[in-house]
């Protein structure tokens, strides 16, 4: 019988998490979260190399001390955001004043994600993932990550154009699309940087944040449910996702209001 490589209780082959203790019994992608077979050098959905990862041991940055079998299903809020324009900003313009307007706004995402209680996992070129719920779970996890968006946003707009123009002209079609997803993910415990969460969930934002609009937030409908005591929101329809058989139910954040 296949058990537990943490706790061992008696595992069957459908379960991707032990139902005794939370462990990973299927490898998955640091990056995107598929799942990873054995002898697979990479990653088949995103092409991250993946060689040397395993249930037992994720390729994670860890805490000094902290076991690599750490790993348990958590409710989480999962904020992917990401540049509109910013190939056609940068055409044309010196690449010393494109690399400080960039720099500029991974200053400013940090700053925004810090100051809502959110942990940055990762940029990808110029989009940023974060994660609300981990290491420190509140019980507005979703309001602090939609309220980080919509700052976010927010303060990509006000970024003065590269090339400074004149009385503080603003980037021409550089603008922020976010999305905001909340439910359970595979949590690495004492991870630090990529590979803090993985799962479906992380998937299905970064899909869900390629569907907004330029200037927009969209989130689920369990986001929407935990956010909207504060956050005023307008129905944005059903979206097919890849990879779900379902349409997912998506709202657009629109302001805060309280």
């Amino acid at each position: 019988m296949t058990t537990c490589p943490t706790c061992g209780d008696p595992v069957t082959p459908d379960l991707r998490f032990c139902v005794g203790c939370g462990t990973a019994l299927v490898a998955s992608c640091p990056a995107c979260g598929a799942g990873v077979q054995p002898g697979m050098r990479f990653c088949g959905q995103c092409g991250t190399r993946v060689t040397g990862s395993s249930p037992a041991e994720p390729a994670a940055a860890r805490a000094p001390g902290v076991p690599a079998t750490e790993v348990e299903r958590r409710l989480v809020s999962v904020l992917f955001a990401d540049l509109v324009g910013s190939t056609s900003t940068a055409e044309g313009r010196d690449p010393e004043e494109v690399r400080e307007a960039l720099t500029r706004y991974f200053e400013v995402a940090e700053q925004v994600i810090g100051r809502y209680g959110g942990t940055v996992e990762k940029f990808i070129g110029d989009a940023v993932m974060a994660v609300w719920g981990t290491p420190t779970a509140h019980e507005d996890d979703a309001e602090r990550a939609v309220r980080a968006a919509l700052d976010m946003v927010d303060a990509v707009h006000a970024i003065e154009s590269p090339g400074g123009g004149k009385d503080g002209e603003h980037a021409p079609g550089m603008r922020l699309r976010a999305a905001v997803m909340t439910g359970d993910a595979a949590v690495t415990l004492g991870a630090a940087g990529q590979g803090m969460v993985a799962g479906d969930l992380v998937n299905s934002a970064s899909r869900l944040q390629g569907l907004a609009d330029p200037g927009t937030v969209l989130v689920d409908e369990l986001t929407k449910q935990a956010a909207d005591l504060a956050i005023a929101f307008e129905a944005a329809g059903e979206r097919m996702l890849r990879g779900r058989t379902q349409p997912l139910v998506t709202w657009r954040a629109t302001r805060v209001v309280a």
